[in-house]
């Protein structure tokens, strides 16, 4: 049976963001066991948008401060880096490292922030959808990678916690075209598992302190939980973690592949919890609206599933009193189908593919996810 680790917390103030690092590693037992000295270990965390801490949408830099400095104090050489979305070159991490306060988590623990930008083509021996994927080189460079993810809804995937974090493997742009290549959920789930599977991070932390409910990953809102969650099996912890949301694992396309691929054996029920009764911190989180219209697929002929598709699936719209025509949307989109108008983009609905990097990336919150009435009092 595997263990995950659950560890209260109220927040994030560093006192008590200490206490928790050191009761989780105290449950794990001991710092050697999740890496040792003189080990390289490559902290890869959430900054898929640059936005302050307090929005909930990035991995919270008191956490990532306490997990570096009880390394560095063990005697581990600690990177901290991620992926984010748009371009991906050293002015733009330094800009989302000030802003998402990850560097004064570095200044203060003794780690280093990754500035190497290059990638590189690696094989996914096991792989279900890709057999060479294309990612970040740093943390391949380092003995160990550690995954500090946030616990958090998800506009596309329902979810993200350990594994969807992965994502942020694949370099800057090139996040899209893995995007426009697998615009379906089942074939997009199927490559997260894939980059988990290839990167085999050692141990996987959640930051559940406070989460984020709503439109996630980004556009949500933070919703308090309490808890550090975290296990060497990024799978079984994404299994608890949705667990805490009101989601089985049925809900969740990433949880539901990795049973399919035989990565874990069940639900919640299959896990052993150290620490907290994670029961008590159960509670509804609101998901996003998002549904699939693929029901129609094999039933109806593929001209009228097409039809059908087009006009039930949820599209993203544009507040014209919010949107500030920065442009990130439009430089993000996989198909082009955004043009800046004079007011907001405009969108070609005929070439979007629904993968809602517009409303992923927006640091304005500026795009909304439509649903179709006729969805709404089908899922109503």
């Amino acid at each position: 049976m595997g263990k995950v680790y659950a560890i209260k917390c109220n927040d994030y103030e560093r006192e008590n963001v200490y206490r928790a690092v050191d009761e989780l590693i105290k449950h794990y037992g001991g710092i050697d066991k999740i890496a040792k000295k003189g080990e390289t270990v490559f902290l890869k965390i959430n900054l898929v948008i640059k936005k302050h801490p307090d929005e909930a949408a990035t991995t919270h830099p008191m956490v990532i401060e306490a997990i570096s400095k009880r390394l560095v104090e063990n005697g581990c050489r600690v990177i901290i880096g991620d992926s984010p979305g748009g371009p991906y070159n050293e002015k733009i991490l330094r800009s989302f490292y000030k802003v998402c306060g990850i560097e004064e988590a570095a200044k203060n623990s003794g780690a280093e922030l990754n500035f190497d930008c290059s990638y590189s083509d690696y094989k996914t021996s096991d792989g279900c959808i890709s057999k060479v994927l294309t990612m970040i080189d740093p943390p391949f460079k380092c003995d160990k990678i550690i995954t500090i993810s946030k616990l958090k809804t998800h506009s596309m995937a329902v979810y993200t916690g350990a594994v969807k974090v992965l994502f942020g493997m694949i370099p800057g742009v090139l996040k899209v075209e893995y995007h426009f290549k697998m615009p379906e959920i089942y074939d997009f789930s199927n490559l997260l598992v894939d980059i988990c599977e290839t990167v085999k991070p050692s141990f996987s932390i959640i930051d559940g302190i406070v989460a984020m409910e709503g439109d996630g990953p980004t556009a949500g809102v933070p919703k308090h939980v309490g808890l550090l969650l975290a296990s060497d099996n990024p799978y079984e912890l994404d299994v608890c973690g949705a667990h805490i949301m009101g989601l089985k694992v049925d809900d969740v396309p990433t949880i539901k592949r990795s049973l399919e691929r035989g990565l874990i054996k069940g639900g919640i029920e299959k896990l052993e919890i150290v620490g907290e009764d994670i029961e008590k911190y159960v509670t509804k989180f609101r998901v996003p609206n998002i549904r699939s219209v693929n029901f129609f697929r094999g039933r109806v002929p593929k001209r009228v599933e097409d039809f059908l598709t087009f006009y039930l699936s949820p599209r993203p719209e544009f507040s014209k009193d919010i949107c500030v025509r920065c442009g990130v949307c439009v430089e993000s989109c996989p198909p082009k189908a955004l043009k800046m108008g004079d007011k907001i983009p405009s969108i070609d609905y005929k070439k979007c593919i629904r993968c809602f990097c517009c409303h992923e990336l927006c640091p304005k919150k500026a795009v909304n996810i439509k649903r179709p009435w006729i969805l709404r009092r089908i899922f109503k």
